[in-house]
């Protein structure tokens, strides 16, 4: 009984960082520059990442410098840049859909990688999910362009990976400074990106400042620290199918905060969704 209650507790505060993760979209062009995605990506990571680590005052050592940047372009650097490709060139709903492939990738990841047993009843949770959130995101008038649903299956294929490795690489470190490397690394690694590929940042309000301000620390540095405890603990597959609850965010957020209408068919999707993450968690649960 207490093993499983410690698993529910794991499984709820990871879900936290998901469901922060949703609210990214509506920060973004509510309280941000527009057109400068790969800044936005560098400041998000870099700032909280040196923050952390003066906090931590523990820098890699020996072969986690190698995994930390590997890691660092895996769940931050490449996979944000694609993430803001795939949002720029497709409509936010079939981003979000395409995207959503990503716990199916982790379960064969999981399965190379961690030895570990595919379960059907994730597999079905996982099709469901992608099929909530398409009911819950997607439009009839939705656009399809070739370039950004390769980005945006690059960048689930990214998360993926990063999702297990980081549970394959277990550091000898807290969670909260296996965040500092990597976010670090990650901002680094944006850095030649943001400043060879787009112009210079305009001077920043404060309204710009205040987002960037919530990107970076509650967005990004508490977030991950809640995602990397999770991934210590419970199994990547089922930390992956509670990514689902991002478009769950954006979409309530919308409806709260913009007075954007929810459809029956969004209704539908939510529920999918709901369904979804929990026949995942079930799957994976302690035996």
């Amino acid at each position: 009984m207490k093993k499983n209650t410690r698993h529910v507790t794991d499984v709820a505060l990871t879900a936290i960082a998901p469901a922060i993760w949703g609210s990214t979209y509506i920060v973004t062009t509510s309280f941000l520059p527009h057109g400068y995605p790969m800044h936005v990506a560098m400041l998000r990571a870099l700032p909280a990442g040196l923050l952390l680590l003066l906090f931590v005052r523990k820098l890699p050592f020996g072969i986690w410098w190698g995994r930390a940047f590997i890691l660092g372009a895996l769940n931050f650097a490449f996979f944000w840049a694609m993430l803001f490709v795939s949002a720029y060139r497709l409509p936010g709903g079939v981003a979000a859909t395409v995207g959503a492939v990503q716990p199916l990738i982790v379960i064969a990841l999981s399965r190379f990688f961690l030895g570990r047993t595919i379960r059907s009843l994730a597999i079905v949770a996982g099709l469901i999910g992608m099929a909530g959130v398409a009911f819950l995101v997607v439009t009839p008038s939705a656009a399809l362009d070739p370039v950004g649903i390769a980005a945006a299956l690059a960048g689930a294929v990214s998360m993926a990976f990063g999702t297990v490795l980081t549970r394959h690489w277990q550091p000898p470190v807290s969670s909260l400074t296996f965040t500092a490397w990597q976010l670090t690394a990650g901002g680094l690694l944006l850095v030649p990106v943001a400043l060879f590929l787009e112009p210079a940042l305009p001077t920043l309000t404060a309204q710009n400042m205040l987002g960037m301000a919530y990107l970076g620390l509650i967005g990004a540095a508490f977030t991950y620290i809640l995602w990397f405890r999770g991934l210590s603990r419970i199994e990547p597959s089922a930390a992956a199918s509670l990514g689902f609850l991002s478009p769950v965010t954006a979409t309530l957020l919308g409806w709260l905060a913009l007075g954007q209408s929810l459809a029956p068919v969004q209704i539908a999707g939510f529920v999918m969704v709901m369904f979804s993450v929990w026949l995942s968690q079930k799957s994976q649960a302690p035996r």
